[in-house]
């Protein structure tokens, strides 16, 4: 099969990507095997194709927004028949043994694997994964705007869950992109107020078109304060901002792996038991409890197809904040 491979780490506008020929792989005891529909792209792909994230091993398949059907299962499964329709999310693997396993907090596992990072992810036309870490698709969705909801919605949603916020409070959204404009319709959704902080007049927009009652750029003053913010660009020093917005007692969650330092900020900045927490990853139980509440709502994923072979295409638009909602590699 031919998959886009990462051999060697560089700047996305160098092109890091390469279609190459690799095997077919093939499910081992508890594995399915998909025959991938499509995939969506992350900004965990980008830090990982320019090599700010630790790699395991090259060369590598990215990719963890995964859509496609079973074509073929392991020894010992019994989760999944072929043809089930199925997506595989950032989550990959986990021990199940530690005490974060034991305590519901299997994002923090220290044996954890990652789609596209540990392992051969979707941007290939086959991928294998533990049948215990896929998940069905919920049949409103069409394959193209399921994918975004497997990392961009599901980390959104826990980052709503982390930054304590709810109905009907006051909520900031630092950056819009893929996983903004779908935590602001669980938002909505909860009957929150919700104020959009982004430098693109087009994202803007979008954000008002989804239901923010202000927007304006990370350094503007809302006309309220804050009872919840989160944070997703990558940008560290946007946190002290973040912070001067919150209200007494209010939680700042940072949705990043990877960020650039946050600034020296005076104490009077956090005080007033305000609270800044990062958001690691997501658990299983976090993607079922998203998927049925997209479907109730249900969530709508704004996206840009592009072919598998256009992929380092995506990953520059989605560095320079050209893409309007999700970008969606199609392989099928």
């Amino acid at each position: 099969m031919q998959a886009m491979r990462l051999s060697q780490t560089k700047l996305i506008a160098k092109r890091p990507l390469t279609l190459t020929e690799t095997a077919v792989p093939e499910p081992t005891a508890g594995q399915i095997r998909l025959r991938v529909h499509v995939c969506g792209v992350c900004h965990t792909d980008l830090h990982t194709v320019e090599g700010e994230l630790d790699l395991p091993h090259m060369p590598l398949t990215p990719g963890h927004q995964i859509v496609g059907v079973v074509d073929k299962l392991g020894k010992e499964n019994g989760r999944y028949q072929i043809g089930d329709r199925v997506g595989v999310a950032w989550l990959n693997w986990t021990c199940g043994k530690c005490k974060f396993c034991q305590n519901n907090l299997e994002n923090l596992c220290p044996q954890a694997k990652f789609t596209g990072l540990h392992t051969d992810g979707g941007y290939a036309p086959y991928m294998v994964v533990d049948e215990r870490f896929a998940f069905p698709i919920p049949a409103i969705f069409s394959d193209e705007s399921a994918a975004p909801l497997l990392c961009a919605g599901i980390i959104g949603y826990r980052s709503l869950r982390l930054s304590q916020i709810q109905p009907g409070a006051k909520l900031g959204l630092y950056g819009f992109g893929a996983s903004a404009h779908l935590a602001i319709q669980v938002a909505r959704y909860w009957d929150c107020e919700v104020y959009v902080f982004t430098r693109s007049p087009d994202h803007q927009q979008h954000a008002q078109e989804l239901g923010a009652i202000w927007t304006g750029q990370a350094q503007d003053q809302p006309p309220a304060a804050l009872d919840a913010a989160i944070t997703f660009a990558p940008a560290g020093w946007i946190v002290p901002l973040a912070l001067n917005h919150l209200r007494p007692g209010g939680t700042l969650a940072i949705n990043a792996i990877h960020m650039s330092p946050i600034p020296e900020i005076p104490y009077t900045t956090i005080y007033g038991e305000r609270t800044v927490r990062s958001v690691a990853n997501f658990t299983r139980q976090d993607a079922v409890e998203f998927l049925d509440i997209a479907a109730k709502i249900p969530v709508q994923s704004e996206i840009t197809r592009f072919p598998l072979t256009e992929a380092n295409e995506a990953l520059l638009q989605l560095k320079t904040s050209s893409l309007r909602g999700a970008a969606v590699l199609q392989l099928l």
